[in-house]
């Protein structure tokens, strides 16, 4: 039987591996890009027998998650880092690498059942480590639909991570060097507000960090701070 399947997602690279990649796997697939097209009525025709969501801005409404089965990727070895902004909140904490988890969307976030999990590098900026995720998420996919996965239940204690907010991008006082490149990096991809710092009435933002021996070498933006 051929299977019709859905993939949301918000980013460039998302509709990238989608086309390079996932619409060519067996079966029909469809690509939804904003929260106005994932709509019961287009899911509707669509029928698919899952809905993969590679990265999405928007609260999914109860009753596509109670419909159809919707498989979201979250980038920690939950339940230990449930929540939002999981990419900057493993960095602060020293991660250097982490999992990519297949979670059975459910009215709790990130709390479903897992079909399977993938190892995933942390090094890079922001961009180049939510790309490579998206590629990994592709074979993730294929192994689900292949291999008729069943998701397992969460085991162990759950860690919550908060989402971070705009102003959580300045730059804190006292970080060491690796701190710092950590820091910039962590920001650094499409859609993120960047490191900053605030000083003569200027802020000024910092991507492309380098890290040297003591040093970080990074791009900076100098704009006028109109902020009160």
């Amino acid at each position: 039987m051929k299977h019709s399947y859905a993939v949301c997602g918000c980013k460039s690279w998302n509709k990238r591996i989608f086309d390079t990649t996932i619409r060519k796997l067996p079966g029909t697939w469809v690509f939804i890009a904003s929260k106005d097209e994932l709509t019961a009525g287009t899911l509707g025709k669509i029928n698919p027998r899952y809905i993969f969501f590679l990265h999405w801005s928007w609260k999914v409404p109860a009753g596509i998650i109670q419909q159809f089965e919707c498989v979201n990727f979250h980038m920690t070895d939950v339940p230990y880092g449930r929540g939002g902004s999981p990419l900057q909140n493993l960095i602060l904490r020293g991660h250097k690498d982490t999992k990519l988890s297949a979670l059975r969307m459910t009215d709790m976030m990130d709390a479903g059942p897992v079909y399977l999990k993938e190892h995933l590098g942390l090094e890079g900026t922001a961009q180049e480590i939510l790309e490579r995720s998206s590629e990994i998420a592709a074979g993730m996919i294929e192994k689900i639909i292949a291999g008729n996965i069943q998701p397992v239940a969460q085991r162990g204690d759950s860690v919550a991570f908060h989402r971070r907010k705009p102003e959580e991008s300045r730059i804190p006082s006292g970080l060491s060097a690796a701190q710092l490149y950590d820091f910039i990096r962590m920001l650094d991809g499409e859609g993120y507000p960047p490191a900053f710092v605030k000083s003569g009435g200027f802020r000024y933002e910092f991507t492309n960090a380098v890290l040297h021996d003591a040093s970080v070498e990074a791009r900076v933006q100098i704009i006028p701070d109109t902020s009160s």
